[in-house]
């Protein structure tokens, strides 16, 4: 497992509270997180909506297409 940086990593999501994440596929221009971080890897992760946040660490894994929340560094509600 390594951590892994890349750019232009962006994928939906209509998971909700504050277990893994399940995503739904990249926007246009950007890559997935298969791509770009690849399984087992782990990676800086932003999550947004328009008006809540979260910032941590997570590892992608590819056969639940899924990033796990290992570490949350911050976010809008102070946890």
């Amino acid at each position: 497992m390594a951590l892994i940086l890349s750019d232009r990593v962006k994928e939906t999501s209509v998971t909700s509270g504050t277990g893994d994440v399940n995503l739904g596929g990249a926007l246009g221009g950007f890559q997935t997180f298969s791509d770009a971080i690849g399984d087992g890897n782990t990676t800086y992760y932003v999550i947004e909506n328009e008006s809540r946040w979260e910032v941590g660490v997570g590892t992608y894994t590819l056969s639940t297409n899924t990033l796990s929340r290992d570490t949350v560094l911050s976010s809008s509600s102070g946890t």
